[in-house]
């Protein structure tokens, strides 16, 4: 039974009744007669017409009169068998049970990435079972052909793609133009999770970003698969909606371009932001100056306002308002956005009512599309449980690095930046926070370790003197040009030569040097960041203009990423933390 016909008699909202229970940390359904156990009553007849055989499934007892209290009224236990039946006796001090502090957090699901993940608290907000089938027959679901769906495999890092339709559906959504349109990949970005489950890493791709979409196939109503051909200098946002594309064309995409896997997305549109601000109560942004843009309809004053609704779809979607009105600036906004939603879902003022808990949870899982792997409420609460322990300052928000068109004579869309780009995706693979790291730690006290460290002391040559020939051995695609790239353009090490892929493929990056490349090869360990474990220096001196021997090895983490350590990643990435609010300008 729904529960939106429950306790009507007395016009109570149905979210109302959800409440928290301090003994289990889990939200239970409390009926009309729940609150009728607190005054004297005749009635003796059992649960109300409506409410018979309903029951939590979050852990706690079915809500039955005579049994448990309200809770927030702490329920004695008997002292002895000769205790009376109605629980009044005391429990002796000392056989009394301490609770373990901490249960309830713990219990809590969290609210997570913005609009698109607020899903993750459904599993811990509600229990009882037609409710439970009502929110999960709300999520659609989509299974990209050859994609399994895994589960989450402890010890292991994994890649959520959380696409953002442009497709106008819902109530009112005709209106913004273009109303027939299949959609397109209007917002995409790859969440990545590390693996100690300590931080994450939301990239955005810019939906103008000129690439390639392979090949892909998708399955048709009727079961039949569909295979439609890759289009080379393409607009990544034709990658879905265009010629058939489902979000598992979009998924290819994205592991083309960056060469990693996608193991699950998620794909809302318009509605999503429309319901879930409403839900929350609003979201804090802030603007530099007043804003009135007559395409998008956003007005705001200057300073914080709460948004939410169609003025909170506005406001991500505004492109004339902020920096030189690009899409690359809309990302920017929309990050801001995202982070303050996710500081709203994660607040006491969320997490503690059980009206918005349960709006939240409708919304959520009305706007959400998503892969066979995550398609049940179960599943998505196994989601909650790997992401449950992330601060929000350990959620890094940045875009994937790009440059203008250079076949454009007026730059309108972008291309990869194929220096900085890949670093990223070894940042990515090597599963590098873009905020907090651990360093780990060094033993420099060994007689080896200091050994080591002596082939580090010495003078350093130019840069311009530095020869050297890359081989990649990684096993990251492109690494070796993107290390030469590096070289040439931001280190000056213009005698540097790209030597494709290495024999085999290296566990460790190694530079092979003569003696007398010494001071070549401590340049060369400086800008990369080698640790003295990498040098291996010869013995017989080399030709006057021979170059060193540079192998890429599987610890390579992006050129201009130190080896040794986990050092921070570079700043001029351009990575915000979820935790800090931004007036956009």
């Amino acid at each position: 039974m729904d529960a939106h016909s429950r306790g009507r008699a007395d016009e109570v909202d149905p979210a109302d009744q959800w409440v928290l229970n301090p003994q289990t940390g889990n939200y239970e359904l409390r009926l009309d007669h729940s609150a009728e156990q607190r005054r004297p009553s005749s009635r003796t007849d059992g649960p109300a017409s409506g409410t018979h055989g309903s029951a939590t499934r979050s852990g706690g007892p079915r809500t039955l009169p005579g049994e448990a209290p309200v809770p927030g009224q702490r329920r004695r236990r008997p002292a002895g068998p000769d205790a009376p039946a109605g629980g009044g006796g005391r429990v002796p001090a000392q056989s009394r049970r301490k609770r373990k502090q901490g249960t309830n957090r713990k219990k809590k699901a969290l609210l997570w990435t913005g609009g698109t993940m607020a899903f993750v608290l459904v599993g811990g907000a509600v229990g009882a079972y037609a409710l439970y089938n009502k929110l999960n027959g709300n999520i659609h679901v989509v299974e990209p052909v050859g994609k399994k769906g895994a589960g989450f495999r402890k010890g292991e890092a994994f890649n959520i793609l959380v696409i953002g339709t442009d497709k106008r559906t819902g109530d009112g959504n005709g209106g913004y133009g273009d109303k027939n349109s299949a959609g397109h990949a209007d917002t995409t970005i790859l969440f990545h999770v590390s693996k100690d489950r300590t931080n994450a890493t939301a990239v955005s791709i810019p939906r103008d970003l000129v690439t390639t979409i392979p090949e892909c196939q998708t399955r048709q109503p009727d079961g039949k698969i569909l295979t439609i051909p890759g289009q080379r200098k393409e607009r990544f946002n034709v990658s879905l909606g265009q010629a058939g594309r489902d979000p598992g064309c979009t998924m290819r995409t994205v592991e083309e371009i960056t060469g990693l896997a996608m193991d699950h997305f998620m794909m809302v549109d318009f509605n999503a932001v429309k319901e879930l601000t409403t839900a929350v109560g609003g979201v804090k942004v802030c603007v530099d100056k007043p804003v009135d843009d007559p395409k998008s309809h956003l007005k705001l004053p200057a300073g914080e306002s709460t948004v939410q609704g169609e003025q909170a779809l506005a406001f991500v979607r505004t492109r004339s308002s902020f920096g030189n009105r690009s899409d690359l600036d809309r990302i920017k906004i929309q990050q801001q956005f995202l982070g303050s939603m996710i500081r709203q879902m994660k607040s006491n003022e969320t997490l503690t009512s059980p009206t918005k808990l349960y709006d939240l949870a409708s919304a959520a899982t009305n706007a959400l599309t998503v892969d066979k792997g995550i398609g049940s409420l179960g599943k998505l609460q196994d989601l909650a449980g790997e992401l449950a322990g992330i601060e929000t300052k350990n959620i890094a928000f940045t875009t994937l690095p790009v440059k203008d068109n250079p076949d454009e004579p007026k730059p309108v869309t972008v291309v990869l930046d194929e220096t900085k780009a890949p670093q990223l995706f070894a940042l990515l693979q090597s599963d590098t926070s873009l905020t907090e790291v651990k360093k780990k730690e060094q033993d420099a006290k060994s007689a080896q370790a200091k050994a080591e460290a002596a082939l580090l002391q010495g003078e350093r040559a130019p840069a311009v003197e530095v020869r050297v020939d890359v081989y990649n051995g990684s096993g990251v695609q492109g690494a070796a040009q993107s290390t030469i790239n590096w070289l040439q353009n931001e280190q000056g090490v213009t005698r540097s030569t790209n030597k494709s892929n290495a024999p085999e493929k290296a566990a460790k990056t190694t530079l092979e040097y003569a003696p007398n490349q010494a001071d070549q090869a401590r340049a060369l360990a400086d800008m990369m960041g080698l640790p003295a474990t990498a040098l291996k220096p010869g013995t017989v001196d080399a030709a006057e203009r021979a170059p060193m021997t540079l192998v890429l090895g599987a610890d390579f983490k992006g050129a201009g990423v130190p080896i040794t350590g986990a050092a921070k990643a570079p700043q001029d990435l351009g990575q915000v933390a979820a935790d800090k609010q931004v007036c956009a300008k």
